[in-house]
């Protein structure tokens, strides 16, 4: 007999695990598929946490080589073990994907481990591990991305690595080419800049980081390239040809031809819309030219009870926005007011510092004609920073003129993938610079830079 679901989710990433969770908590029968043979998708196998733990590691190394005396602590003999440092990544990775599947079990899901691919509008065949056909009023396609591979460098995932094999490195590499100069490019490269290698970033746009805003993009340049980063911006990668013992990588700026010998390429030009073996076609589904899948602001598809979220739809491949539509999407299916304000969706850069931003870019308010209040104001005042020994970088508040409501905040220096949440929250509600002004924040603390940058739209600082 064919088992019947009221929700079946195929895939089990965070938009996938999570969706399914809350379709659990809201009362409904519910299924998750994967094929990957264990839960919690590219992010926590491959993506977010493993890198995260890399760079954790690499940044301690880093700190301690060439900070920490500053703060009177000397080492002898300081170095790392590459294979400790990845048992510690790897162990990382287990607890939370072994979490995961606790959290199917505590919430009664079912799971199964297979490529769960679309028979009609609520059948789903099962082929794996598990083997089975199931059917489902709803269905939520949740299959994420992959790594974008270019013609002119296939991955041989050895020496021409995707992201993952990156992260996988059984020793430093001498010199590493990073193709792509956006978040998974520098995050990686920092990495093994950190650990020792020469890292070189070819990027085709006229910036790295070319979304981000400009005073960003300036202070990033500055920061990473004292840690070894060198950049070859309006550069166009060519070719690549494989030597006994090195990868000549051959690029063009200019109409000027550029060669570099490395041992070691990272491709990171963006990720794709994972379909494949999903059976869009059985059920008259088109993937469009990017090979998302087109949905409406319920998540619905174009097929009556199957619904999409996360990488597979527009919106930038992020695992917090994709989990935030994977509850929205079980709340709709469920009759109740789910949504999520893309708004207010903040996008981090795990380097050191660190970069954060939510909503718009000063470039983008002037672009769309909007009249502005900025406020900006430096670690290098802040007596934690100090303290710290982490002054680099600042906090940065884009205010609408009129209404003085927050439309854009952007936070280069520590901790500002932490330090952004109280400006996300700000914009999910609307809040007014001054109401962030007004906020009495602890002292001392890397928060003060978010009240003085506040303060600083009105042009009243009191710290510089």
């Amino acid at each position: 007999m064919t088992d019947t679901y009221d929700v079946a989710v195929i895939g089990g990433g965070p938009a996938g695990y999570v969706a399914a969770i809350r379709s659990a908590q809201l009362g409904m029968k519910t299924a998750v598929i994967e094929s990957r043979g264990t839960l919690g998708g590219t992010c926590l196998n491959v993506g977010c946490i493993p890198s995260k733990a890399l760079l954790q590691s690499s940044e301690v190394f880093h700190q301690a080589k060439h900070k920490v005396e500053g703060l009177g602590i000397t080492y002898e003999n300081l170095s790392f073990d590459i294979k400790k440092i990845h048992a510690h990544k790897d162990k990382v990775v287990k607890e939370l994907v072994d979490g995961v599947a606790y959290l199917m079990k505590k919430n009664k899901i079912k799971y199964f481990n297979g490529l769960g691919t679309l028979l009609g509008s609520q059948k789903i065949a099962i082929k794996g591990e598990d083997n089975a056909e199931i059917s489902a009023k709803h269905i939520v396609i949740a299959t994420g991305s992959a790594p974008i591979e270019i013609p002119t460098a296939k991955f041989d995932h050895k020496d021409v690595v995707d992201s993952t094999g990156a992260l996988n490195f059984a020793k430093v590499p001498k010199h590493l080419v990073v193709i792509g100069g956006g978040v998974i490019g520098l995050e990686l490269g920092s990495v093994w800049a950190r650990l020792g290698a020469k890292v070189s970033v070819i990027e085709a746009a006229d910036t790295i980081l070319p979304m981000m805003d400009k005073d960003v993009i300036r202070t990033m340049k500055k920061t990473l390239g004292k840690e070894g980063l060198e950049f070859h911006e309006k550069t166009m990668f060519k070719s690549l040809e494989k030597k006994p013992r090195s990868i000549k990588v051959v690029c063009e700026k200019a109409g000027e031809t550029i060669e570099l010998s490395c041992d070691k390429m990272l491709v990171a030009v963006g990720r794709r819309a994972y379909t494949d073996g999903l059976g869009l076609e059985n059920v008259g589904l088109v993937a469009e030219k990017n090979g998302k899948i087109k949905v409406d602001h319920k998540f619905q598809t174009a097929v009556p009870g199957i619904y999409a979220v996360g990488d597979v739809i527009d919106g930038p491949m992020l695992a917090h926005k994709a989990e935030e539509e994977g509850v929205a999407c079980m709340e709709l299916i469920a009759g109740k007011a789910g949504h999520v304000n893309y708004n207010a969706v903040p996008n981090v850069v795990y380097t050191w510092p660190e970069v954060a931003s939510v909503g718009l870019t000063e470039q983008e308010c002037k672009s769309n004609g909007m009249e502005v209040n900025i406020g900006k104001f430096p670690f290098t005042a802040n007596g934690r920073a100090k303290c710290m020994a982490e002054t680099d970088g600042f906090v940065k508040i884009i205010a609408d003129k009129r209404t003085d409501s927050i439309v854009g905040a952007h936070i280069v220096g520590p901790s500002a993938s932490e330090l952004i949440g109280e400006l996300a929250v700000g914009v999910e509600f609307s809040a007014s610079a001054e109401d962030i002004a007004r906020s009495v924040h602890a002292h001392p603390t890397l928060a003060e830079v978010v009240k003085e940058a506040a303060l600083g739209v009105d042009k009243r600082s009191l710290h510089s």
